[in-house]
């Protein structure tokens, strides 16, 4: 059904003359001139739209019949505009933190979470990190934001740390940590199953984040006369510090902290150079009580974080009796 209103042949000569700019401008294939090509799109239809669900059809149409060539302003699309432009009505926002997305990965954003602050947060790391729209859909779906964000962490970095060291560090850890087991094809032996897992754990541990740098896992240190061996030792090179990880096959004890304590000290004198900050230590253990967890570190001189693992099975049921063991990652881990 056409639409034979003046105000309407506006609305659809104005959306052309932007249109055109953009193409004019050779910037409309642009990550960051297209998603602000849409929001202004979507700003008007939210706007000017008092024709229902017509005129969207209709638009749509007699956008197609001025720019043939040009893909992207379907029914369905259009309506992703309007609701991308009702969401986030700030453009300074847009500017921030959405635009230099792709479409797709701003449409996946809208589809996925429902909240705009973790909407932003997403948006945030996926350009940050540059993340695809699948790994940006996988994290969504692990929850990252909740167990980074809104998670309950344990830790004594408001008493170790300065501020903002201890905001960023604070921030840069999770609770739980999730590493996700893929069975890979094809799987002739048992233990070519057990040794995939074993990696792919390994890779996930790098779901840290940005600015880790892996440097030994079995990192021996000699104090004294006596040999000890860190299970991974990481520098992360946005907060300019090393990062001491343990891995515990069980519940948290509270002696855990204390070994780790030592570590982090070792790691200090050994290791720390003039420009490091202090070394922050994080065990990662199957399950904790948080109230025993805060105990055991407040009286902890170096700063530490203690969190929860989770492993994903995604093996075949008659190839779970192969899985690994905290213990198999700690001692069969290999990088390259």
């Amino acid at each position: 059904m056409l639409i034979n209103d003046q105000n309407y042949l506006e609305i659809v000569n104005d959306i052309k003359t932007r249109i055109a700019e953009a193409q004019r401008g050779a910037v409309l294939s642009a990550m960051k001139e297209l998603n602000i090509l849409y929001w202004n799109i979507g700003k008007i239809v939210n706007e000017k739209n008092v024709w229902g669900s017509k005129f969207v059809d209709n638009l749509s149409r007699d956008i197609k019949l001025s720019f043939p060539k040009v893909q992207g302003y379907s029914p369905r699309n259009l309506r992703y505009m309007a609701k991308f432009n009702e969401i986030f009505p700030d453009f300074q926002i847009l500017q921030r933190a959405l635009q230099n997305l792709p479409w797709r990965t701003n449409i996946a954003i809208i589809d996925k979470i429902k909240n705009p602050d973790e909407m932003l947060w997403y948006a945030h790391e996926a350009a940050k990190n540059g993340w695809s729209r699948n790994l940006l859909v996988h994290q969504i779906e692990l929850e990252l934001y909740k167990r980074q964000v809104l998670a309950h962490k344990v830790t004594n970095f408001d008493l170790q740390l300065p501020p903002p060291q201890s905001e960023l560090v604070e921030q840069a850890i999770k609770d739980p940590y999730i590493f996700e087991v893929v069975a890979l094809k094809p799987l002739k032996h048992e233990r070519d199953v057990e040794d995939a897992l074993v990696q792919s754990v390994t890779n996930l541990l790098l779901e840290f984040g940005t600015g880790f740098a892996f440097i030994k896992n079995q990192y021996h240190i000699q104090v004294g006369e006596q040999d000890f061996y860190i299970d991974l030792l990481f520098y992360n090179l946005e907060l300019r510090c090393y990062f001491v990880i343990e891995l515990k096959s069980g519940n948290f004890d509270p002696r855990d902290a204390g070994q780790l304590n030592f570590y982090c000290s070792a790691i200090d004198g050994l290791l720390k150079k003039k420009h490091d900050n202090d070394t922050i230590g994080l065990l990662l253990c199957k399950d904790k009580d948080n109230m025993v967890a805060e105990y055991a570190l407040r009286k902890i001189n170096s700063p530490i974080g203690v969190a929860e693992y989770k492993i994903i099975n995604k093996l075949p049921k008659e190839l779970e009796n192969v899985l690994p063991s905290a213990e198999d990652i700690k001692t069969r881990i290999k990088f390259e």
